[in-house]
């Protein structure tokens, strides 16, 4: 076995722009490699093939899917975050949340410091905790 990794299955070509959204807002994350369809493809030339991404070390897989399905991304499966202060939780809940979907606002619900919860504007869910 190579490697375990995250594969994120984007509908609508929104690889790209998720991509490169999240490692605007994550230090010390980049993409690493991005292969587009062709003409002839099977996909909507220029949009995503496969591409991996990392996320502080975390490597990630995606693709724009070139078929519609009736599935979308779950909140039972999220990117779990863990955040060193409250001024960084906040500010990424808050880049994170804009045009999503909070699940569990930011708070204290006993079991870390604060935590939040909240599906982004690409449907991608993310959980954010600093812990006690």
């Amino acid at each position: 076995m190579e490697k375990v990794r995250p594969f994120l299955m984007f509908q609508d070509g929104k690889a790209e722009e998720a991509m490169n959204y999240y490692t605007s807002i994550i230090e010390d994350s980049e993409i690493t490699s991005i292969v587009r369809y062709e003409a002839n493809e099977p996909g909507d030339e220029g949009t995503v093939k496969q591409a991996t991404f990392t996320l502080k070390g975390q490597e990630f897989m995606c693709i724009d899917s070139n078929v519609k399905h009736q599935f979308s991304f779950t909140p039972s499966f999220s990117i779990f975050v863990t955040c060193d202060t409250e001024e960084e939780i906040n500010n990424l809940f808050q880049k994170l949340i804009e045009d999503g979907q909070a699940l569990m606002p930011i708070g204290d619900y006993g079991f870390s410091q604060r935590f939040g919860w909240l599906n982004d504007r690409f449907g991608v869910s993310w959980q954010l905790n600093l812990p006690n």
